[in-house]
Protein backbone atom coordinates (compact mmCIF):
# COMPACT_ATOMS: atom_id res chain seq x y z
CA UNK A 1 0.00 0.00 0.00
CA UNK A 2 1.43 3.66 -0.83
CA UNK A 3 1.89 5.85 1.74
CA UNK A 4 -1.21 8.10 2.89
CA UNK A 5 -0.58 11.96 2.40
CA UNK A 6 -4.04 13.07 2.95
CA UNK A 7 -7.44 11.73 3.87
CA UNK A 8 -10.89 13.56 3.60
CA UNK A 9 -13.70 12.61 6.09
CA UNK A 10 -17.19 12.75 5.96
CA UNK A 11 -18.66 12.90 9.33
CA UNK A 12 -21.87 11.43 10.49
CA UNK A 13 -23.58 10.03 13.56
CA UNK A 14 -22.97 6.74 12.86
CA UNK A 15 -20.87 6.07 9.28
CA UNK A 16 -18.06 7.87 8.75
CA UNK A 17 -16.90 7.59 5.09
CA UNK A 18 -13.09 8.25 4.69
CA UNK A 19 -11.21 8.86 1.54
CA UNK A 20 -7.18 8.96 1.38
CA UNK A 21 -4.85 9.80 -1.04
CA UNK A 22 -0.95 9.29 -1.90
CA UNK A 23 1.71 12.05 -2.51
CA UNK A 24 0.85 11.53 -6.36
CA UNK A 25 -3.15 12.42 -5.74
CA UNK A 26 -3.95 8.91 -6.33
CA UNK A 27 -6.46 6.94 -4.07
CA UNK A 28 -5.31 4.62 -2.01
CA UNK A 29 -7.80 4.46 1.00
CA UNK A 30 -11.87 4.43 0.34
CA UNK A 31 -13.89 2.76 3.16
CA UNK A 32 -16.88 3.15 5.18
CA UNK A 33 -16.13 3.19 8.97
CA UNK A 34 -18.56 2.87 11.97
CA UNK A 35 -17.86 5.97 14.37
CA UNK A 36 -16.23 3.67 16.93
CA UNK A 37 -13.56 2.00 14.92
CA UNK A 38 -12.55 5.34 13.15
CA UNK A 39 -10.28 6.35 15.05
CA UNK A 40 -8.95 2.40 15.22
CA UNK A 41 -8.53 2.84 11.60
CA UNK A 42 -7.07 6.22 11.70
CA UNK A 43 -4.30 5.03 14.14
CA UNK A 44 -2.93 2.45 11.98
CA UNK A 45 -2.45 5.04 9.00
CA UNK A 46 0.85 6.58 8.82
CA UNK A 47 0.50 10.54 10.09
CA UNK A 48 -0.62 12.86 7.74
CA UNK A 49 -3.31 15.49 6.80
CA UNK A 50 -6.90 14.70 8.03
CA UNK A 51 -9.06 16.97 6.31
CA UNK A 52 -13.34 17.49 7.21
CA UNK A 53 -15.83 19.81 7.19
CA UNK A 54 -16.45 22.67 10.34
CA UNK A 55 -19.35 21.03 12.61
CA UNK A 56 -19.36 21.08 16.31
CA UNK A 57 -18.41 17.18 16.20
CA UNK A 58 -14.99 18.46 13.93
CA UNK A 59 -13.53 19.52 16.99
CA UNK A 60 -13.71 16.59 18.96
CA UNK A 61 -12.65 14.57 16.38
CA UNK A 62 -9.44 17.22 15.14
CA UNK A 63 -9.06 16.80 19.25
CA UNK A 64 -8.61 12.83 18.72
CA UNK A 65 -6.75 12.91 15.80
CA UNK A 66 -4.34 15.52 17.31
CA UNK A 67 -3.16 13.18 19.53
CA UNK A 68 -2.76 10.26 17.35
CA UNK A 69 -0.19 12.21 15.58
CA UNK A 70 -2.14 13.66 12.31
CA UNK A 71 -2.55 17.19 11.27
CA UNK A 72 -6.54 17.63 11.25
CA UNK A 73 -7.81 20.38 9.25
CA UNK A 74 -11.09 21.58 9.26
CA UNK A 75 -13.02 23.52 6.30
CA UNK A 76 -16.00 25.63 6.06
CA UNK A 77 -18.65 23.74 4.03
CA UNK A 78 -18.65 26.31 1.55
CA UNK A 79 -15.36 25.90 0.44
CA UNK A 80 -15.55 22.11 -0.04
CA UNK A 81 -18.49 22.36 -2.16
CA UNK A 82 -16.90 23.27 -5.00
CA UNK A 83 -14.39 19.92 -5.22
CA UNK A 84 -17.28 18.03 -5.54
CA UNK A 85 -17.92 15.99 -9.13
CA UNK A 86 -21.11 16.16 -9.46
CA UNK A 87 -24.03 17.77 -7.40
CA UNK A 88 -26.27 15.70 -8.27
CA UNK A 89 -24.76 12.76 -7.16
CA UNK A 90 -24.43 13.64 -3.22
CA UNK A 91 -23.30 11.11 -1.04
CA UNK A 92 -20.79 10.37 1.63
CA UNK A 93 -18.47 8.50 -0.54
CA UNK A 94 -18.32 12.02 -3.43
CA UNK A 95 -17.79 14.48 0.16
CA UNK A 96 -15.45 12.74 1.38
CA UNK A 97 -13.95 12.75 -1.31
CA UNK A 98 -14.31 16.71 -2.16
CA UNK A 99 -12.90 17.02 1.24
CA UNK A 100 -9.73 15.07 0.74
CA UNK A 101 -9.11 17.31 -2.12
CA UNK A 102 -9.94 20.53 -0.93
CA UNK A 103 -7.65 19.69 2.08
CA UNK A 104 -4.59 19.39 -0.29
CA UNK A 105 -5.43 23.10 -1.59
CA UNK A 106 -2.77 25.28 -1.14
CA UNK A 107 -4.90 28.56 -0.78
CA UNK A 108 -7.61 26.57 1.55
CA UNK A 109 -8.51 28.65 4.39
CA UNK A 110 -9.07 26.31 7.77
CA UNK A 111 -11.27 26.91 10.81
CA UNK A 112 -9.22 27.19 13.85
CA UNK A 113 -9.43 23.81 16.32
CA UNK A 114 -11.00 24.79 19.09
CA UNK A 115 -10.79 23.12 23.24
CA UNK A 116 -13.88 21.99 24.87
CA UNK A 117 -13.24 25.32 26.80
CA UNK A 118 -13.41 27.24 23.66
CA UNK A 119 -16.77 25.46 22.74
CA UNK A 120 -18.79 26.02 26.01
CA UNK A 121 -17.80 29.81 25.65
CA UNK A 122 -19.06 30.59 22.34
CA UNK A 123 -22.26 28.21 23.52
CA UNK A 124 -22.67 31.10 26.50
CA UNK A 125 -21.84 33.79 23.33
CA UNK A 126 -25.14 32.14 21.58
CA UNK A 127 -27.41 31.92 23.93
CA UNK A 128 -26.84 35.23 25.25
CA UNK A 129 -26.90 36.81 21.71
CA UNK A 130 -30.23 34.98 21.45
CA UNK A 131 -31.10 36.88 24.40
CA UNK A 132 -30.49 40.14 22.76
CA UNK A 133 -31.90 39.36 19.63
CA UNK A 134 -35.28 38.31 21.53
CA UNK A 135 -35.22 40.28 24.88
CA UNK A 136 -38.73 39.74 25.86
CA UNK A 137 -38.28 35.94 25.55
CA UNK A 138 -37.60 34.55 28.88
CA UNK A 139 -34.38 32.44 29.54
CA UNK A 140 -33.15 29.55 27.67
CA UNK A 141 -34.43 26.07 29.70
CA UNK A 142 -31.98 23.60 29.89
CA UNK A 143 -33.53 21.59 26.87
CA UNK A 144 -32.01 24.09 24.59
CA UNK A 145 -28.79 22.70 25.41
CA UNK A 146 -27.65 19.21 23.52
CA UNK A 147 -29.04 16.74 25.37
CA UNK A 148 -27.29 13.75 27.51
CA UNK A 149 -27.82 11.43 24.92
CA UNK A 150 -26.84 13.91 22.10
CA UNK A 151 -23.61 15.14 23.66
CA UNK A 152 -22.53 11.21 24.00
CA UNK A 153 -23.35 10.69 20.15
CA UNK A 154 -21.82 13.81 19.03
CA UNK A 155 -18.60 13.25 21.50
CA UNK A 156 -18.99 16.26 23.70
CA UNK A 157 -16.98 15.97 26.64
CA UNK A 158 -18.94 15.54 30.38
CA UNK A 159 -16.73 19.00 30.83
CA UNK A 160 -18.25 20.97 28.10
CA UNK A 161 -21.28 19.80 29.26
CA UNK A 162 -20.85 21.21 32.75
CA UNK A 163 -19.61 24.44 31.24
CA UNK A 164 -22.49 24.51 29.11
CA UNK A 165 -24.58 24.11 32.38
CA UNK A 166 -22.50 26.50 33.86
CA UNK A 167 -22.81 29.37 31.71
CA UNK A 168 -26.64 29.04 31.57
CA UNK A 169 -27.01 29.57 34.93
CA UNK A 170 -24.85 32.25 34.65
CA UNK A 171 -27.16 33.68 31.90
CA UNK A 172 -30.12 33.24 33.95
CA UNK A 173 -28.88 34.84 36.60
CA UNK A 174 -27.57 38.22 35.18
CA UNK A 175 -30.65 40.99 34.63
CA UNK A 176 -31.62 41.43 30.84
CA UNK A 177 -30.70 44.97 29.28
CA UNK A 178 -33.10 45.84 26.61
CA UNK A 179 -31.53 48.29 23.86
CA UNK A 180 -33.00 52.10 24.08
CA UNK A 181 -36.04 52.19 20.98
CA UNK A 182 -34.32 53.36 17.81
CA UNK A 183 -33.54 57.33 17.46
CA UNK A 184 -34.51 58.11 20.76
CA UNK A 185 -32.37 59.12 24.08
CA UNK A 186 -34.16 56.82 26.10
CA UNK A 187 -32.12 55.39 29.13
CA UNK A 188 -30.98 51.83 28.63
CA UNK A 189 -33.71 50.10 30.52
CA UNK A 190 -31.81 47.45 32.72
CA UNK A 191 -34.98 45.61 34.94
CA UNK A 192 -37.06 43.15 32.80
CA UNK A 193 -40.62 42.42 34.16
Amino acid sequence: MDKITAVGLDLAKQIMQVHGIDAAGRVVLRKAVRRERLLALLARLPRCVVGMEACSGAHHWARALRQLGHEPRIMAAEFVRPFRKSLAAKNDANDAEAICTAVVQPNMRFVSLKSVEQQALLSLHRIRQGLIEEPAVTPPPVTTLPSRTTRAASGVAPKAASASRQAQREVARRPLRRPAAPNTREPVQTDVT
